[in-house]
C-alpha cells in the first residue's frame, strides 16, 4: 500500500476523459466542483440559519463573485508569478487565451491572493449596487469557501502541480525520482478542512457583521504560511528572501497583517456602540 502511494503519480492520468480533441482534466472537475459545493453550502447555510437575505439575490452576487474570482485569479498570477508580465500586459487579450500556436492547453497559472483581491472588488460593488452590507454577505460566503477550498487543493494534487519539498516520511510521494511533502493535501486539511470547522463553530456566536469573513482571512493566511514551509517554492521564483520567504508566505502575511488590524478595529467600534 505505501509502495502505491508514494508511487500514486506513475498510475495516475491527469487526463479524465478526452472529449474529442479537448482533453478534460481531474484539475478542472475538482474546479466545477468546489464552484458547485462552495454555493451549495453557503445557501443550506441561509436556510439553516434563517439568515436574511432571498435566493434571487445571493444567486446574483455568486455571479458578480464568481467573476470576481476568476478575473483576479489569473490576473494575480500574470502580475505576481509569471516571468512573462510585460508580454501579457502588452498583449492582454492573451491572458485568457487556451490555445498556445493553435494547440488548446488550457489556461494554466492562478493566483488564491490574486482571486481574494477579484473577489472583495466585486462584493464591493455587488453590495453598493444592491444596498447590501458587505461583511454581512461575505460572513455567509466563506462558509461556502472554506469548505470547497479542498477540493480546488485535490485538483492541484491530481494535476501534480505545487509539488511539495524533499522529505524522506513514508507517507511522501515520488515526483519523479525524487519523494517529496504531498504538500497540496496538506493545504486542504489546514487551509480547507480546519479552517471551515472552526468558522461553522464561531458563525452562531458571532459578536459582529464581518467576523466570520476577517477570520476566515486570518485563518487561511496562517494555515497557508505553515503550509509553504512543507510547499515547493514556485520554480520560476525561487525564494524571495534567505531560504524561507516564499511569495505565498509574503502575501499571506500581509494579508494576515490587514485582517487582523480591521478585526480588532470593528470589533472596538462595535463594543462601543453597545456601551
Amino acid at each position: 500500500m505505501q509502495e502505491f502511494w508514494q508511487n500514486i503519480y506513475s498510475n495516475f492520468d491527469p487526463v479524465a476523459i478526452n472529449l474529442g480533441p479537448v482533453p478534460v482534466h481531474w484539475y478542472g472537475i475538482m474546479y466545477a466542483l468546489a464552484l458547485i459545493s462552495a454555493i451549495f453550502i453557503a445557501k443550506w447555510f441561509i436556510k439553516h440559519d434563517k439568515l436574511n437575505i432571498s435566493n434571487e439575490l445571493f444567486d446574483s452576487y455568486i455571479w458578480w463573485a464568481e467573476i470576481g474570482v476568476i478575473l483576479g485569479a489569473r490576473l494575480g498570477y500574470v502580475l505576481f508569478y509569471d516571468t512573462n508580465t510585460m508580454y501579457y500586459l502588452k498583449n492582454p487579450w492573451q491572458i485568457f487565451n487556451p490555445y498556445v500556436d493553435g494547440v488548446y492547453t488550457g489556461i494554466a497559472g492562478m493566483s488564491y491572493h490574486g482571486a481574494l483581491i477579484g473577489f472583495i472588488i466585486a462584493s464591493i460593488l455587488f453590495c453598493k449596487k444592491n444596498k447590501v452590507s458587505f461583511w454581512f454577505i461575505t460572513d455567509i460566503a466563506v462558509l461556502g469557501i472554506s469548505a470547497a477550498y479542498v477540493f480546488g487543493r485535490i485538483g492541484n494534487f491530481f494535476n501534480q502541480e505545487l509539488v511539495g519539498r524533499v522529505t524522506d516520511v513514508p507517507w511522501g510521494i515520488y515526483v519523479g525520482e525524487t519523494l517529496r511533502h504531498p504538500s497540496q493535501l496538506y493545504e486542504a486539511i489546514l487551509e480547507g478542512l480546519v479552517v471551515f470547522a472552526i468558522l461553522v463553530y464561531f458563525r452562531k456566536r458571532k459578536t459582529f457583521n464581518g467576523q466570520l469573513a476577517l477570520m476566515y482571512g486570518i485563518l487561511y493566511s496562517f494555515m497557508r504560511i505553515v503550509a509553504e514551509f512543507f510547499r515547493q517554492p514556485d520554480i520560476q521564483l525561487g525564494f524571495i528572501y534567505s531560504d524561507w520567504l516564499t511569495m505565498g508566505i509574503l502575501q499571506s502575511g500581509v494579508v494576515l497583517l490587514v485582517c487582523v488590524i480591521i478585526y480588532f478595529m470593528i470589533k472596538r467600534k462595535s463594543l462601543n456602540k453597545n456601551s
